[in-house]
């Protein structure tokens, strides 16, 4: 069976929704934010204690864009994969990378320098420079959205909107919600109206409760 080393709303969410898009059956295990910290033992399993961490049969995935990647074409076929034969492959791989690479990585900065760092190491202004970062970058998908689409790719949800989307939950853990555009904020709806996006939610929910109920 599948694993997912997982803490909620953190990046392994993306493998979490991925999941339970494609109706794969999973093992869940919960871990307290930040793990190489405060689970130490999962570092003998990821030695950069980051998550997420897949495990499938001999395969062992710490990459949060990937993981849907391999799962939709590893389990699929799916139309959550865009096929190489048609016309939006490239865009949909694009969208894929940049939804850690653009998008999420400047949200991770604003959540060290204004969250993680003890008080003493918080920097406003780095933090506000990230931000600013990040918003400019979502622009493109302002853009991308204006012509009337719902989703990113091929005229479907696709993996590339579970990346897109969980960017998008971030930046709610981050308070930035308020600068969505309308475009954006619509597509926020659709995203997080999806059932799959709902199933994942109550399953991390589910396991968090569980962990603390152990501890």
């Amino acid at each position: 069976m599948i694993e997912l080393y997982h803490c909620v709303d953190a990046r392994s969410f993306r493998a979490l929704w991925a999941l339970e898009e494609l109706g794969l059956e999973y093992r869940l295990h919960d871990l307290p934010f930040p793990p190489r910290i405060l689970a130490s033992e999962y570092l003998q399993l990821n030695p950069l204690g980051t998550i997420p961490l897949l495990i499938d049969g001999e395969v062992r995935m710490t990459e949060s864009a990937a993981i849907p990647q391999y799962l939709a074409t590893r389990y699929g076929p799916s139309p959550l994969a865009v096929g190489v034969d048609e016309a939006d492959y490239g865009p949909w791989l694009d969208w894929l990378h940049r939804a850690e690479a653009t998008l999420t990585f400047p949200q991770t900065i604003v959540l060290r320098y204004t969250r993680l760092e003890p008080e003493e190491r918080r920097l406003d202004q780095a933090a506000a420079d990230y931000a600013q970062w990040f918003l400019s970058r979502l622009r493109h998908l302002t853009r991308a959205l204006s012509d009337g689409r719902d989703w990113l790719c091929a005229g479907r949800f696709t993996m590339a909107d579970v990346c897109v989307g969980y960017a998008l939950l971030f930046a709610r853990t981050l308070n930035l919600e308020h600068k969505f555009s309308p475009e954006i904020q619509a597509y926020w709806d659709r995203l997080s109206a999806r059932p799959g996006f709902k199933a994942a939610q109550v399953a991390q929910a589910a396991a968090a409760s569980a962990r603390e109920e152990i501890a």
